[in-house]
């Protein structure tokens, strides 16, 4: 199984966890976050965040999500994806980590490409002139 680490600021990590935890009345055990905080030293994280492979990886590698590119925790998702069965994605929302934690026992490469698409996909406008908007993403984990 694939280990997820959410590498985000503040609590945004721990929100997206309660939201999935909401839609699948559970947490998946193969689910992590490694919260980065104004104060936090990037150098203490980047540890943590090695901690947190060590942990997450039975084999399959871990895929890490992370929120804005080019942002300190992006930054410190970037240097943890130097390590071996380990890959990355930015720009993390919702629907992307829904259907992540949907196909558990995917390939790494294959879990970032759905991590990919669902990030995509799920990028709609809301109006009655979009078809997309009728069936909206949430019935496509």
């Amino acid at each position: 199984m694939t280990g997820i680490m959410i590498v985000a600021h503040n609590a945004l990590g721990e929100s997206l966890v309660d939201c999935v935890k909401h839609v699948l009345d559970e947490v998946p055990h193969n689910l992590r976050v490694l919260s980065v905080y104004a104060g936090d030293d990037p150098q203490q994280k980047l540890a943590d965040g090695r901690e947190l492979i060590r942990q997450l990886d039975t084999g399959a590698g871990v895929l890490i999500l992370a929120d804005i590119f080019g942002a300190t925790p992006s930054n410190i998702a970037r240097q943890l994806c130097h390590a071996e069965h380990v890959m990355g994605v930015a720009g993390v929302n919702l629907p992307m980590l829904l259907r992540v934690v949907c196909h558990p026992d995917k390939a790494l490469p294959e879990l970032a490409r759905i991590a990919l698409e669902g990030g995509r996909e799920c990028i709609v406008y809301m109006d009655q002139d979009n078809p997309d908007a009728a069936t909206g993403c949430a019935n496509h984990q």
